[in-house]
């Protein structure tokens, strides 16, 4: 009897462990393809400050680099700034409107950079866990090293394509990305 308990306990970790390799091959193809190829997106973004939330609508191009091109679509009061961001440096562009978000992350991030860090994150980040849900592939990432470093939740569809990412910081989430029309071009 102990030995089949024994096993069957084996055969359940072997089958475990080949489902995780399976999901962390998935996110590993998706790295692999940000790298190669660029992206364009839309994002819904909502940015949480504890005691008030910010939401916006953007669409967005990455090149094989993961630098980001953006336009704000929504709310109207903002829309059509357009920008840039890059590892080293952030543009916006406007006419007579301004777009000013209050830094988070104890003055790491700004909301409107929420979809660079999403494609950074994607691209080079330290992987935590990939793991099979009801939503899809749900996979925990460090957007670096550092000891400070944001952690993202992200969840793929079935065509491995990411379609939400929270941004976390010291565990509160403080920025949520809901992803539509990602496609590689």
């Amino acid at each position: 009897m102990k030995r089949w308990l024994v096993l069957l306990l084996l055969a359940g970790m072997l089958s475990a462990c080949s489902s995780s390799k399976g999901n962390m091959d998935k996110m590993l193809d998706l790295r692999s393809n940000l790298l190669k190829n660029a992206c364009s997106f839309d994002a819904e973004i909502t940015a949480d400050y504890g005691d008030k939330l910010y939401s916006f609508e953007m669409n967005n191009t990455a090149d094989n680099q993961g630098n980001i091109r953006f336009t704000v679509k929504k709310p109207e009061s903002i829309a059509n700034i357009t920008g840039e961001v890059t590892e080293d440096k952030g543009r916006l562009t406007f006419d007579d409107k301004v777009l000013a978000f209050e830094l988070l992350a104890d003055g790491q991030i700004t909301p409107v950079s929420a979809p660079w860090i999403l494609i950074k994150t994607l691209r080079s980040g330290y992987i935590h866990a990939c793991e099979t849900t009801d939503n899809g592939l749900h996979v925990q990432i460090d957007d670096s090293y550092k000891e400070d470093a944001l952690r993202l939740d992200i969840w793929l569809d079935e065509n491995n394509t990411p379609i939400r990412g929270e941004i976390l910081y010291k565990g509160r989430r403080i920025i949520t990305i809901d992803v539509d029309n990602f496609t590689f071009v």
